[in-house]
């Protein structure tokens, strides 16, 4: 089924019902939404988009971007969402290996693509071409697409090498949309959505139950994450929920603590997309109340692998609350997840293997790369290279990237754990720890910290939580952390700066 429905159904019984807002200004009601997301679709054809066809966004946040990208379902195309922060050069290779003959971008990235060499058609969103656009004589309905068609193709980040195109299936949307309702947070008309993060990517993903919902579509004026903007429109539009980055969450709880607000009107922060560490959730509940709800996904089973209730992140009474707390919650509704060794072969509770999941959020493969599809896929599990471990109940603790872990003396030591441990002390703002090769040991770790920290501090604080062992030989301070254009931390340039920072 294509997806574009939802918004259409919407449309037929609420079409006076708000939509689509920039800040506190209403664009558009759904009946205008689906009126303008038609006619574009209808555009689209008449440039020669076919069904199956792959047209790209480039764009931040803002209400035409959902236009353009109900639009392109419509239409019965594949859409290509690109990271607004990318270079230039690294979108037009994303456009050529998605074969996308017609892309939308703001104003000022159409410069970038035109500087890049791009030889797609490039459509200025906002601006009056797709003003022309969305007053063309509608299409009558969505074309009809089946489950396992692509509805959605996402490249990853590409932290090591170039970035592959993950075909999502309106299968695996659908299920993940059903499963937010039944594992993350119900959505109703009264609701709002809020994309303070790209909606390339988890913001924007998560689009989908609240256009069949008939709630809110709310853009910051800003275009991004800005915490004064976000405590002002979440007061003004009450009931609000927005997906969070760790980082953001974290930005949020600092910003909010030194100002004094407590985040009126934000119902429900869904925060992925990195280490969320203890100390850090426990001050945003402290702070904001019962609002928070953890999901682990990736782009090949999008926001689908695990949740973490809101119950269960605020939670201070249960005897494992620190243990759940610390995990990615449990499986989600649509999925079975399991932790496996090198072959693919399921683990008892509390062994330490990755972690595997199977089911209807899972992509069918990488968009024309086979080989990287046979390494992914195997016994019919997805391999998220994860690793961690499942305990009796059923909570699966995340602990690295299987790349990530470091293996000392033969011992397995997983960051996240030490991370966790120095991010204790008052003084660590950030902190990442990663493997430095040793000639007798093979790796001892070593830890980039951010922050005021005392080394002999840091080493007690190593040797009162964690095994000797794991205790970092190093520490080499930083003013910031190393990052990509998703926000993740990028361990490949800090192991290359080991490479050149001498010992001690």
């Amino acid at each position: 089924m294509n997806l574009a429905l939802w918004l259409a159904r919407t449309a037929q019984v609420a079409p006076d019902r708000p939509a689509l807002f920039s800040g506190r200004t209403l664009v558009a009601t759904y009946g205008a939404f689906d009126a303008q997301a038609r006619s574009v679709a209808a555009a689209l054809t008449a440039r020669g988009v076919a069904p199956g066809d792959r047209v790209a966004l480039f764009m931040t946040n803002c209400p035409a971007y959902l236009i353009a990208f109900y639009g392109i379902w419509c239409a019965g195309a594949v859409v290509v969402p690109i990271n607004a922060k990318l270079h230039g050069r690294e979108a037009v290779y994303i456009l050529e290996n998605a074969g996308a003959s017609v892309v939308f971008a703001g104003a000022d990235l159409a410069e970038t693509l035109a500087e890049a060499g791009v030889t797609a058609e490039v459509i200025i969103a906002p601006g009056p071409a797709f003003d022309t656009m969305c007053t063309e004589a509608p299409v009558t309905a969505p074309v009809p697409r089946s489950p396992s068609d692509i509805a959605w193709l996402f490249y990853t980040s590409g932290t090591t090498g170039k970035p592959k195109g993950v075909m999502m299936t309106f299968r695996m949307l659908t299920a993940m949309s059903l499963c937010y309702a039944q594992d993350a947070d119900a959505v109703r008309p009264e609701d709002a959505t809020l994309y303070a993060a790209p909606m390339s990517h988890g913001a924007g993903i998560y689009n989908m139950m609240h256009a069949r919902a008939g709630a809110r579509h709310v853009c910051p004026v800003s275009g991004g994450f800005d915490p004064g903007e976000i405590f002002d429109l979440a007061a003004a539009f009450d009931s609000v929920q927005m997906f969070a980055a760790p980082t953001m969450v974290k930005r949020l709880t600092e910003a909010g603590k030194a100002s004094g607000r407590r985040g009126t009107g934000l119902r429900t922060i869904v925060y992925a997309g990195g280490p969320m560490y203890n100390a850090d959730i426990i001050e945003a509940v402290d702070h904001f109340g019962p609002i928070f709800v953890q999901i682990y996904g990736q782009g090949e089973c999008p926001m689908g692998i695990t949740a973490l209730s809101r119950a269960d992140v605020a939670d201070r009474t249960h005897s494992k609350w620190r243990a759940r707390l610390q995990s990615v919650g449990r499986a989600q509704s649509a999925v079975e997840v399991a932790i496996g060794d090198a072959e693919g072969r399921p683990l008892p509770a509390g062994a330490h293997g990755e972690i595997m999941v199977r089911g209807d959020t899972v992509m069918p493969g990488y968009w024309q790369n086979p080989e990287a599809t046979a390494k992914a896929l195997v016994h019919g599990w997805l391999m998220t290279g994860d690793m961690g471990f499942m305990d009796a109940d059923g909570y699966v603790t995340l602990q690295d990237r299987s790349k990530d872990m470091i293996i000392s003396g033969g011992s397995n030591i997983y960051p996240r754990e030490v991370e966790e441990v120095l991010l204790m002390d008052p003084g660590v703002q950030k902190v990442s720890v990663v493997g430095r090769p040793h000639p007798d040991w093979g790796e001892e770790v070593v830890a980039f910290v951010v922050g005021q920290a005392d080394r002999a501090r840091l080493d007690q604080l190593c040797l009162d939580n964690i095994a000797r062992f794991k205790r970092p030989k190093d520490y080499i301070r930083l003013d910031a952390l190393p990052k990509n254009n998703y926000g993740k931390v990028l361990k490949t340039e800090l192991r290359a700066l080991l490479e050149r920072a001498p010992a001690g």
